[in-house]
């Protein structure tokens, strides 16, 4: 885990995010990245920290499903703390975290490339060119 996190500061820091008012981000793309890979929406967008971090909340859901469920299918074999009916329950909540994530990923990614000429809009002088001249 550790690797992958160093992986991604260095990464960011070979690749910095340039704001740019003609170089914008498409919401479709953003949303089709991050249903192929949770955080690669993020990425797409340039927001590698934020990709991390969905990448590790979805990595995060997925193991401790997992391993509630494995819990839950051999609970005869050992013996736990929780009965056996908690397991199962753990075991459903996880998978409704995997899918809010994941949903969370794409909308996000989404909104952030919605977003993504805000500043430079909002930093442009509202009197035009054409009005100063007319003048």
């Amino acid at each position: 885990m550790k690797r992958f996190i160093f992986l991604i500061f260095l990464c960011s820091a070979s690749y910095p995010h340039q704001s740019d008012s003609l170089n914008t981000r498409s919401p479709k793309r953003a949303a089709l990245h991050g249903m192929i890979f949770p955080g690669a929406g993020q990425v797409y967008n340039g927001k590698w920290l934020k990709g991390a971090m969905i990448l590790s909340l979805e990595g995060a859901a997925i193991y401790s499903w997992y391993s509630n469920r494995e819990i839950y299918n051999n609970y005869e074999n050992e013996n736990y703390a929780l009965p056996k009916h908690r397991y199962l329950e753990k075991r459903n909540k996880y998978a409704w975290w995997i899918f809010f994530v994941y949903v969370y990923g794409i909308l996000d990614a989404m909104v952030d490339a919605h977003l993504n000429p805000f500043d430079n809009v909002m930093d442009e002088n509202i009197e035009s060119t054409d009005m100063k001249e007319e003048e």
